[in-house]
Formats: C-alpha cells, sequence, structure tokens
C-alpha cells in the first residue's frame, strides 16, 4: 500500500526584514508533530544547482536565517523547503527570488548619547549580521528642540561616524531620532527611530 507523502510547507517567503533575509514559512495543514524541515537555496550565478544550508538541515523552526550564506549580495537568490517525518518527506516548495542589494529592508539605527558640558556626541548602531558590515550603511540624524518642528539635519553620516553637535546655545529640552540609509539604485531608509529627548540647560 502507498504511503501518502508528508504535506508541503505553506507560505514559503523570501523576507528581507531589519538587514536579514529570512526564508519563512508555515507548516503543511496535518503535518506529524514530529516534522522537521530542510531549506536549500540556489543564485543566479548557478541557477542549475541548489545548496545545502547545514544550519538549516532537519530543524523544528519554520524560518531559516540566510544572510551569511548568500554567496554575493548583488545576485538574486531563491530558497526552497522540504518537510521531513519518519521516512517520509515532503515535496520541495520554492520560494520567489530576492537581492540582498536592492530587496534589504533597513531596521532603525539605535542611538547613543552621550552630553558633555557644550556638546553632543552622537552614536549609532545598527542591528547588522557580521558577513554585511562591509555594506556602506549610513544614517541621517535630526534634531529638534522638543514641541517644534524645525529640525537640524546631519545627513548621510557613514555607520560608524560619530556625530558631535555644539549645544551652546541650546537650552532646554531637545529630541534626537534617526534612521539608518543605504545607496542600491535610489537612497533607501529605514522609519525614523522613537525620539530620544535630553535636557540642555546650562548654568553660569
Amino acid at each position: 500500500s502507498g504511503h501518502v507523502q508528508l504535506p508541503s510547507p505553506q507560505n514559503v517567503t523570501l523576507l528581507s526584514k531589519d538587514f536579514d533575509m529570512i526564508l519563512t514559512w508555515t507548516p503543511g495543514e496535518g503535518s506529524p508533530p514530529d516534522v522537521t524541515y530542510t531549506v536549500r537555496y540556489k543564485s543566479q550565478e548557478r541557477m542549475d544547482k541548489w545548496i545545502k544550508v547545514p544550519h538549516c538541515k532537519n530543524i523544528h523552526r519554520t524560518s531559516c536565517n540566510l544572510t551569511c550564506v548568500l554567496p554575493n549580495f548583488f545576485v538574486k537568490v531563491q530558497a526552497r523547503v522540504k518537510a521531513v517525518s519518519g521516512g517520509f518527506q515532503s515535496p520541495w516548495v520554492e520560494s520567489q527570488f530576492k537581492e540582498y542589494h536592492l530587496d534589504v529592508e533597513l531596521a532603525p539605527p539605535v542611538l547613543n548619547v552621550n552630553v558633555k558640558e557644550n556638546l553632543i556626541h552622537v552614536k549609532a548602531s545598527f542591528p547588522l549580521a557580521t558577513c554585511v558590515e562591509s555594506l556602506s550603511w549610513m544614517y541621517d540624524l535630526n534634531l529638534w528642540e522638543a514641541g517644534s518642528e524645525n529640525k537640524k539635519q546631519y545627513e548621510r553620516n557613514f555607520r560608524k561616524t560619530t556625530v558631535t553637535i555644539d549645544t551652546t546655545a541650546f537650552r532646554g529640552n531637545y529630541c534626537l531620532s534617526a534612521r539608518s540609509a543605504f545607496q542600491s539604485i535610489d537612497f533607501k531608509y529605514s522609519k525614523f527611530s522613537q525620539p530620544l529627548c535630553v535636557l540642555l540647560n546650562h548654568k553660569g
């Protein structure tokens, strides 16, 4: 008597989120509780070869981070996943094609603000995987007096640059917010980070 094959993973999506490229899926309807998943990918440089992803073989979770296995951030890639249980497996299900460089979605940077006597030093940190640190990430910084619409902009700072602002003329509550920026064909931006406000008050 022929065995029924396993239900295929559903909603297989190659997703660019917060600087990462991640394959996600949901279990096929009626999947057994012990089901595991195996992922492979191919790139447009070699369309005939599906490459194994060692950290996504027989996994229980329903996602696989592919960022640092991508051979080239400027080439479209496609991924596929199958379900495995006991001696059985489902057919492979393929995602759409995505390219990291063009499709990357940026998260806002986290600001680290250091207030000195008449200066503010602002650093931005990014939730980056080490393999993409070499790409030319930038950030834009806004500074404004709380309640004012008038924002001073410090644009296109390199990711590791500290922005130093002279606050001699400032009195009161000032807010800072930043967004990540990246140039592919056009500039891409994240949303702005939640405002971080500091009280600037120079005595004497």
